[in-house]
């Protein structure tokens, strides 16, 4: 016994005495600033120091040689080899590097027009989505928007649409009123401001970052940012050597395969390119097909150390058949994937809905270095979208059904055949037809910014933002589904009778959009373009001293709007659909300021203030913009809309640690809402509901209230956990004017005003939460998952039922749909192959298989989210 005690207290007094100090100061790369907060472990074991202010640590290891394992949010992990040949040893100044996926690094070319928090001292709300985390959990058979549900506010819905038709939400704002930026330029629709994710299905595969700035965001522009800000950072012409191939499978027969390359900087030029091709017969709703393709191409040029260039070209065309919306007895009866625009023809799978476009970008990047305190930078871009999509033309009560509610595309082949005169149908005679609904566009812009470091403590911004749009759109053929012609010269007035005949089909294909489209004699029931110039200013200028910062930012601008119509439409007030319309000139203006306040080493507390004057969006703009030149004037005239923005701010970056707490109040008022159509009732024995009519709103006000966290922290380098939320409270507000029109005379029926005061905002929850994490197992073996919770969502605020409901003194609140959570879970392996990495990764979305409502329409019907799915790749980099 007494050699046992002697044993143990030996071992331990040679453990004590084998223990030993290391020491050393962690300092960014770059800057040779101190890090403070810096998690220091010695590798292998749970024995780790943190830095202190000034980036010192004192770490006791158990080893006199080993590796110790550096980390710090944002930075590269670093592996330090340490050997102590007495009882300390001072390893002197640790440099650590930003991660390359952090966001400082990401921006290659067009730093000064690219408007990214980090660019000014003064915060804002603000989330970062790197390029490590999209590649991840974003591509393949997954919405673009899904890279960034993972942040506060942000709800993403209609993933069961098809590919590429989800919608975003942000603050419970919807896309028209979130400002979408790639590089920098604006990519909302110019007409109607809308984002349609199916246009920019290649922006996983090229995007090195996206950043969420919710609220009044740091964009200089003069943009739609209501709900806020999303900047999307693409690639450029990589400056390193080397590439990738990666092969990805999923759920119902998903394929994607991908090949990647950049030459790196020979000399002084830099080349790029990335080509990809998907394709699965659905995505998860019956009757979801697809297939695309997405190509990026770079080219940089650095001549000296003054100017860098870089041209871009990318682009996404696709397919996909689309689903739409059903009612809860439906689903019931049919299942939960069932779409009713779906079903076969000829053996083969078809549908009534088809989406195609195809749009190439393309930008030249130069970046001027000035002087050391002066820099310019310019992008001059151009979009040509080409594409839209296809639907019933005719009598849709002769869509015929199956007997399990599909359509049955033989049998309305069958009865157009059969009702055709010599070949040829009409509405008349009860045809139905496929036809293509076409929306191209051609937008031109140039965009400019000067920045001077006038002092260490104020710089000032001034630029120029210009972009010139036009739009087209009509009717042509598709499939004329056994007939040889059809008869329909609706929408053309007097110009045309029903006797002439649409005889020409074309192919709902990206690629055949390029290059084909109907000439005027065969376009039908509406053709005219949209003319959008816009031209605006704007200006920042930014003070920092010591603790403190503060900046004041505007913009002004001027936006023309101009219909040319090449049919005679519907008559509207004297005014037909022939010819160009007035041209109408509108101002607009934001002004925004702010302060921030660091009152410790690494807290920092802000607040900012802005009001926007948004012009209306041109389809707001003309009383009938498919059929007349007609603008609303008079007492009818679509005014600016007024946006006001508050918020304020804390953030925390303690190392391992950060935190970020929003609270937030938007007001945006003087909106104006067209086009709610009700369907006449011949039974009803109210002479205003016999008839069909829509219904006009101004001077709606929504009052959106709310607060934000989102926090952060890495125990070590191997575990990193965060959590977020929102809660929010959004309600429309205050008296509104309202007239219910004939849809066909256009003769005011009824008039008055309506108390909106209470009515909750739809479409988005209202409460959100979730937490997710990341976990290194061992070498190059990592999992991840993220829990996501959504409460408080409301259906679509249908504006007849509003009016019913305050005509009757009652506050309308829509219907509140049932709280679900989704848990998404990932695992990647990297590990060595030849030389280079090969990385497999696995994602499976909704994991639990939750069955959840995840809007309702403005139909009154729901779409169901997507079950379980699944995707898996194998990357090899080279």
């Amino acid at each position: 016994m007494k050699k046992l005690l002697l044993l143990v207290f030996l071992l331990g007094g040679f453990a004590a005495f084998s223990q030993t100090i290391v020491t050393g100061t962690v300092v960014d790369s770059e800057s040779n600033d101190p890090l403070a907060g810096a998690n220091v472990v010695e590798t292998g074991t749970t024995n780790g120091a943190i830095t202190d202010f000034d980036g010192n640590f004192t770490l006791k290891t158990s080893a006199k040689a080993g590796m110790l394992t550096i980390s710090y949010i944002g930075y590269a992990i670093q592996k330090v080899p340490f050997k102590v040949t007495g009882a300390s040893l001072n390893l002197g100044t640790v440099k650590i590097t930003v991660d390359d996926d952090a966001l400082e690094e990401v921006v290659i070319v067009g730093r000064g027009i690219i408007d990214l928090a980090k660019d000014r001292q003064t915060p804002i709300a603000v989330s970062t989505i790197t390029s490590a985390e999209i590649q991840a959990k974003a591509i393949g058979n997954v919405e673009f928007p899904e890279a960034i549900k993972s942040t506060p506010s942000v709800y993403v819905a209609n993933q069961a649409g098809g590919f590429g038709d989800s919608e975003m939400f942000l603050r419970g704002f919807d896309q028209t009123n979130t400002a979408f930026l790639l590089n920098g330029q604006p990519i909302n629709g110019m007409e109607d401001g809308r984002m349609y994710w199916s246009n920019w299905s290649g922006m996983s595969d090229v995007a090195n970052a996206v950043q969420v700035q919710r609220g009044l965001g740091s964009s200089k522009l003069a943009i739609s940012s209501v709900g806020g800000t999303v900047n999307i950072v693409s690639r450029a012409a990589g400056r390193k050597e080397g590439g990738f191939a990666r092969f990805m499978t999923g759920n119902d027969s998903y394929f994607k395969g991908t090949i990647s390359y950049d030459s790196g900087l020979k000399g002084k030029w830099a080349y790029s390119f990335l080509l990809d091709h998907w394709q699965a017969h659905r995505k998860y709703s019956d009757g979801t097909g697809g297939q695309g393709q997405n190509y990026f191409v770079g080219i940089g040029y650095i001549p000296n150390d003054k100017h860098s260039f870089n041209f871009l070209l990318t682009g996404a065309p696709q397919y996909h058949d689309q689903n739409f919306t059903n009612s809860l007895k439906t689903y019931a009866e049919r299942g939960k994937r069932f779409n009713a625009n779906s079903g076969f023809y000829n053996g083969e799978r078809f549908t009534l809905r088809r989406n195609y476009y195809h749009k190439p970008v393309v930008n030249l990047n130069w970046d001027w270095n000035i002087s050391e305190k002066t820099n310019l930078s310019s992008v001059l871009y151009a979009s040509f979208g080409r594409g839209g999509g296809t639907g019933p033309a005719g009598k849709s009560s002769s869509i015929a059904t199956d007997e399990n509610g599909e359509v049955d595309f033989d049998k309305i082949e069958e009865n157009n055949i059969a009702g055709a005169e010599n070949g040829i149908g009409s509405f008349g005679q009860g045809s139905l037809v496929r036809r293509m609904s076409v929306n191209n566009h051609n937008w031109y812009g140039f965009l400019t910014n000067l920045e001077s470091n006038v002092s260490d403590n104020f710089t000032v911004n001034v630029g120029l933002d210009t972009r010139f749009y036009k739009g087209s759109h009509w009717y042509q053929m598709n499939n004329l589904l056994g007939l040889q012609g059809y008869a329909d010269g609706r929408g053309y007035g007097d110009a045309r009778d029903d006797s002439y005949v649409i005889s020409e089909t074309f192919e709902a294909n990206p690629w055949a959009a390029l290059f084909s489209s109907a000439d005027e004699a065969q376009r039908f029931n509406y053709d005219y373009s949209e003319n959008i110039n816009y031209i605006g200013g704007f200006g920042q200028a930014e003070y920092k001293v010591d603790n403190f910062s503060a900046f004041v930012q505007g913009a002004v601008s001027t936006q023309s709007y101009q219909r040319e119509g090449r049919a005679e439409g519907k008559e509207i007030e004297g005014v037909n659909g022939l010819g160009k319309s007035e041209k109408i000139n509108k101002m607009g203006y934001n002004v925004k300021g702010g302060m921030g306040y660091s009152f410790l080493e690494n807290s920092t507390i802000f607040a900012n203030g802005g009001y926007y004057s948004r012009q209306p969006f041109l389809d707001n703009i003309f009383d009938d913009v498919r059929n007349s030149n007609y603008i609303l004037s008079g007492d009818d005239e679509i005014e600016n809309e007024e946006i006001l923005g508050l918020e304020v701010g804390y953030r925390l970056r303690a190392g391992a640690f950060s935190l970020d707490l929003n609270g937030y109040y938007t007001s945006w008022g003087n909106r104006f809402l067209g086009g709610s159509f009700i369907k006449g009732d011949p039974n009803s024995t109210n002479p205003i509901e016999q008839v069909d009519r829509f219904q006009r709103f101004t001077n709606i006000t929504q009052l959106h209230k709310g607060f934000e966290f989102e926090g952060k922290y890495r125990y070590s380098g191997d575990f990193m956990l965060r959590a977020f939320g929102s809660i929010g409270n959004w309600k429309y507000d205050g008296s509104t004017p309202f007239q219910t029109r004939d849809n066909e005379t256009n003769v005011v029926l009824e008039e008055g005003n309506i108390d909106l005061s209470g009515t909750k905002v739809g479409n988005a929850p209202q409460t959100s939460f979730g937490f997710g994490f990341k976990y290194n197992i061992v070498g190059g073996l990592s999992v991840d998952s993220d829990y996501n919770v959504y409460t408080d969502l409301y259906g679509f605020v249908d504006a007849k039922d509003v009016i019913k409901a305050s005509q009757k003194g009652e506050v309308y609140q829509a219907q509140r749909l049932p709280a679900y959570g989704v848990l998404d879970a990932g695992i990647t392996y990297k590990f060595d192959f030849g030389g280079n990495d090969l990385t497999f990764r696995a994602n499976c979305y909704n994991a639990t298989n939750e069955i959840y409502l995840s809007q309702k329409s403005s139909r009154g019907e729901f779409y169901y989210g997507n079950g379980r799915t699944w995707n898996a790749s194998i990357r090899y980099n080279f």
